[in-house]
Parts: structure tokens; C-alpha cells; sequence
């Protein structure tokens, strides 16, 4: 067992101080000096200069890999277990993005399994950017039915010159198979949307929503800080109660083009009047990051990481928003889209998912998943199998 002491705790994202004790994978207990002297085995965790708040939730992960886009030699590699938990994130969930060709839906339900026994969260979208999606057993609907890991599909691509250019039918039934699906497996099933910078943005999803009877709730369209239009539109849509995701990997190339730091997109959207509750932060970890030069040759290429998530986070409490009302986008928001009722919060039952942060410069310095500590002072106590 594992008992925090003295820690400032955000409880329904207000700060309150107290312990946290933590068992069998679950949070035990959270209160006012706990007794734990008829307890064996407690290690002790000092708090007192920390903030607890609940492990990160990263919706738009290449855990297989991404990339690609520029040849065989550009695709990028698997994702580790330190680089999610190092970067405070403990449950994951993982995607195909252009290439279902050469990656996988049984590779990347492999990989998922892996990171689970390794000692995170780890759930999955299945299909890629392409309509008809592939799927493992025949159909979407049969993957959410009978395979525990899938919680939706995706990433499909819309309004991009990558996408299969799909018509106003053929997304339509996606949505209805999604949703009956979803339903019959007790699952929120959802729809991961990557929107690319065409000018017809959400047009497909906004018919949906005007002429059926589909519900907002299970569209969760992404890169939406791509550009100021894209911005615009996230605010839009926000206000009608969709779910809006920006991410949070880039680089200084992206920037200078247009797009919108996270961070900045949030404050946008919160003075804006979006609520808190409809925005949220992906990471959309290792895919590739390329950069050109003024002729369009590939310079160089990087890959996404982690780390960007929670970087978003203090970037928006830089402009303003409070430490408190940025955490949600990381945290129990994605765990309400993705109907995960056991992580995003720190109430007892739910799982020893914790990250302990400075209260001062706000740095992630313990990281505990499932009630076990898997870093140390920002270093790995725990390592995946090949690491």
C-alpha cells in the first residue's frame, strides 16, 4: 500500500489537503490524517509541497507507430511505457491513422494488450482514416460488441485531401452502426474525427446532427486548433455541446502556418463561453512531425510525444485559466467521452491512478498507475519489456 500525506488534492476540481491511501489498485481511502498503524508494508510518499490530481488520459495515441506519409523510411516507431508514464499519462488510447496497410487492427490490439500488462490503461479505435473502415471481426459494430479493448472507431479523416473522400451515406451508417454497436456492448462509442484544413470542416457531421436522430455525444473530432477558422468552428460546435479536442503536439513550422497552440485554443474557447467540460487535450503521440524548406524538400523529422499533453495544460494556465479548470481536459473529461467511470477523478474506488505535481512550478514529480508507483522525481521506476 501506499499512502500520501499531506497533499493538496483536486476533489471535484476544487483544492481541499489530506491523504490519499492507496491498494489493490484502487484509491482506499482520501481524508484528513488516515491511520494506517494496523496497516503492514505502507510506503509513505511526502506531499506536502505537492498537488494530487488524476492520472492523464491521452485519446489520440500512434502507439503502433505513424507516420509514413513521406516513404517507407518515415514511419515512425512504437510507443514505449516510459514515454506515456513519464509524461504522467496512465491510460491510453490508441489509433491507426493513413496507413492500414502496413499497421494493423491485430498489431495494434497486441500492442494495447501490452501496455495493459505492462501496468496502464490501454483502449483502442478501430479502422483508420479510410470509409468502409477495416475491421477484425467483419464489421465495426462486431468489434465494439465482441472485443472488450474497442470504444469506439477511427480515426477517420474528413476534410482532407488523405481521407477517402467519403460521401454524406456512407458516414451516416458509420454513425448509426457506431451507435448501435456502442449500445449493445454498454459503451459511449464514439467517432475520433480527424479534420484536416479543407474549408468543408464539420459539414458532414452537422447534416448528421440536423437530420437524425444520431446524438453529439458520439462524434469526437480532433485537430480542431489546425488553424483560426478551425478555432472558430470548435467554438461553434462547443456551444452546441459537442466534444472538442486539441492537440498538442507540434513545432515551430506548424506554428507559423497557423495553427493554434493548445494552451491558447483552450483560453480562446473558455472566454468565448465554450464550457470546460466540452474541451479537451490529445496528444496524438508518434506520429510524425516533419519539417520543410521554402522549396517543400523534407528537412528533417521528428515524432510526437507525450510530454506535449500535459505541456498544453501549463501552457493554458500561463494565459490565465486555472490550474483546476485546465487539468480537466486531461483528465475527466476524456473519461466521460470515452464512458471510463473508474479513471479521470480521485474518489475512493476509482483506480490508484495519481499524479503528484510541484505545487510551485507545477512539474510532474511521481507518477502512480493502478496503485503503483511508476516514476520517481521525473524518472522511471517501472520499465516496459524491451526497455
Amino acid at each position: 500500500m501506499i499512502l500520501i500525506q499531506a497533499v493538496k488534492i483536486i476533489g471535484n476540481f476544487e483544492f481541499t489537503e489530506g491523504d490519499i491511501l492507496l491498494g489493490g489498485e484502487q484509491i482506499l481511502a482520501i481524508g484528513a490524517d488516515i491511520n494506517t498503524n494496523t496497516l503492514p508494508d505502507i510506503q509513505v510518499v511526502d506531499g506536502r509541497s505537492l498537488i494530487a490530481v488524476p492520472g492523464f488520459i491521452d485519446a489520440h495515441v500512434h502507439v503502433c507507430g505513424g507516420g509514413g506519409e513521406g516513404g517507407f523510411s518515415t514511419r515512425t516507431p512504437e510507443i514505449q511505457l516510459t514515454d506515456l508514464t513519464i509524461a504522467g499519462v496512465t491510460t491510453v488510447v490508441g489509433c491507426l491513422g493513413t496507413d492500414g496497410v502496413t499497421r494493423s487492427l491485430e498489431g495494434l490490439l497486441a500492442k494495447i494488450r501490452a501496455l495493459e500488462s505492462e501496468g496502464i490503461n490501454a483502449y483502442m479505435y478501430t479502422g483508420n482514416y479510410r470509409i468502409p473502415l477495416s475491421s477484425m471481426t467483419g464489421s465495426v459494430m462486431r468489434d465494439l460488441i465482441l472485443i472488450d479493448k474497442v470504444i469506439g472507431v477511427g480515426e477517420v479523416a474528413l476534410s482532407d485531401h488523405r481521407s477517402s473522400q467519403p460521401t454524406y451515406d456512407e458516414f451516416q451508417r458509420l454513425a448509426a452502426d457506431t451507435r448501435v454497436g456502442a449500445m449493445l456492448a454498454g459503451k459511449t462509442g464514439i467517432i475520433n474525427i480527424h479534420l484536416g484544413d479543407g474549408s468543408r470542416m464539420l459539414e458532414l457531421v452537422e447534416r448528421i446532427l440536423d437530420e437524425t436522430e444520431i446524438p453529439i455525444k458520439h462524434f469526437f473530432p480532433t485537430h480542431m486548433n489546425r488553424n483560426p477558422e478551425l478555432v472558430e468552428k470548435a467554438m461553434d460546435y462547443g456551444k452546441r455541446g459537442g466534444l472538442i479536442d486539441f492537440t498538442t503536439c507540434t513545432n515551430a513550422q506548424f506554428i507559423e502556418e497557423g495553427e493554434v497552440p493548445a494552451g491558447e485554443a483552450m483560453a480562446r474557447c473558455l472566454n468565448a463561453g465554450v464550457a470546460v467540460d466540452r474541451i479537451s487535450f490529445s496528444s496524438d503521440a508518434q506520429g510524425s512531425l516533419p519539417v520543410f524548406d521554402s522549396k517543400g524538400n523534407l528537412m528533417v523529422i521528428t515524432v510526437g510525444k507525450p510530454t506535449s499533453l500535459y505541456g498544453a495544460v501549463r501552457d493554458a494556465v500561463a494565459l490565465g485559466v486555472p490550474f483546476e479548470t485546465a487539468i480537466q481536459s486531461i483528465t475527466s473529461t476524456p473519461a466521460a467521452l470515452l464512458g471510463l467511470k473508474n479513471v479521470g477523478r480521485l474518489e475512493v474506488g476509482c483506480l490508484g491512478d495519481v499524479v503528484l505535481v510541484d505545487r510551485e512550478s507545477l512539474e510532474i514529480v511521481h507518477v502512480f498507475a493502478k496503485g503503483r508507483q511508476m516514476t520517481a522525481n521525473g524518472k522511471p521506476l517501472v520499465r516496459g519489456t524491451f526497455e
